[in-house]
């Protein structure tokens, strides 16, 4: 790895961004919490509806969520809104359902527009401060995205959870799903964002948290013993059982469809094994995984994540590895690719 790069943990609420110097402790690193690129588009669309302005969107494809509600206010309020085809997907994989939402799709407007670039990771505005600080940009990047995956056909919770049970299934080590090189094609978010940084590494945030959440030192000791992982982030939670470094079980459900009561029952059906997947997936969630072998205990319990106070009633361990829980993710990057141990 370079002497310096930047590492991206790329949310819903936030881009949490370490810029990270060999030789230097991660503590004095500089970082930055700014607002996501979703929540960024999401401002530009709803200034272009209180404006009455037909818009155009280009660039690449994206993480939604805060974009796409703006987006559909948008139409609803009567105006245009015009996309290219590799913008066009972030709201969804089929693009015959894109053009239902009311989304024209061309290469270019046909009238005068608003124009609001897509892409999860705006390369400019990151120059522009870290300059703006003295800071060097790097030649290296490494980048977290949550990818539910492609299929025209197939719900997008449902495929996001059959990778994630074909990951528990085939070994749970984490470090697999962190991509130096070739990106599974299935991984559309993650290969858009190396057409913005080409050579970047990639991974999902899910992964991310998990890895960050191993290189805490106070848990490091109960790995061995077995982990039961949760990351409360603006969106989703993520929980996972961790012995050593392989995963013996994922759950993931929407944060918004939680509270500490609902958690706290989810949790407990965890560590007993007993949580399936037609549970979460009826509830609104992404889903379950869990390995035959998993088995019940999981005692330890650690949460980490922007919403973490959900579990403040449970007394869990809360992990903010290097002092810095909105940086889990970035440490789990570096985790990772072997940089941090």
């Amino acid at each position: 790895m370079a002497e310096s790069a930047l590492v991206i943990d790329v949310g819903s609420g936030t881009q949490d961004i370490l810029l990270y110097q060999s030789g230097r402790n991660l503590e004095n690193c500089p970082k930055f919490i700014v607002p996501s690129r979703t929540q960024i588009v999401a401002a530009q669309i709803r200034e272009a509806t209180s404006e009455r302005k037909q818009i155009f969107l280009h660039g690449h494809l994206m993480g939604g969520g805060a974009s796409s509600a703006a987006l559909k206010k948008h139409i609803a309020a009567g105006l245009k809104v015009y996309a290219t085809a590799e913008a066009a997907v972030t709201f969804n994989d089929n693009l015959a359902i894109v053009e239902g939402m009311g989304i024209l799709i061309c290469d270019k407007p046909p009238e005068p527009v608003t124009s609001i670039w897509m892409g999860d990771v705006d390369t400019g505005s990151l120059r522009q401060a870290l300059e703006a600080f003295s800071l060097g940009y790097p030649t290296r990047a490494a980048v977290a995205v949550q990818d539910h995956g492609f299929s025209v056909t197939e719900s997008n919770r449902t495929l996001r959870f059959r990778l994630w049970e074909e990951f528990v299934l085939q070994g749970g080590d984490l470090k697999k799903l962190v991509f130096t090189e070739t990106i599974p094609k299935v991984y559309t978010r993650m290969r858009a964002l190396r057409d913005i940084i080409p050579n970047a590494v990639v991974t999902d945030t899910g992964t991310a948290a998990l890895l960050g959440i191993m290189a805490d030192q106070y848990v490091k000791p109960y790995l061995n013993q077995g982990i039961l992982a949760i990351n409360i982030g603006n969106s989703h939670v993520l929980a996972a059982a961790i012995r050593g470094e392989r995963v013996y079980g994922v759950f993931e459900q929407h944060t918004s469809m939680l509270d500490t009561e609902s958690l706290a029952h989810y949790i407990k059906r965890f560590q007993l094994a007993e949580l399936t997947n037609d549970e979460i997936y009826a509830n609104g969630g992404h889903g379950a995984a869990l390995h035959p072998d998993m088995g019940s205990g999981w005692d330890f319990v650690v949460v980490t994540g922007p919403r973490r106070n959900m579990a403040k009633p449970m007394n869990w361990y809360e992990a903010a590895p290097y002092g810095d829980m909105m940086l889990t993710g970035c440490f789990g990057i570096l985790a990772g690719m072997g940089i941090i141990k």
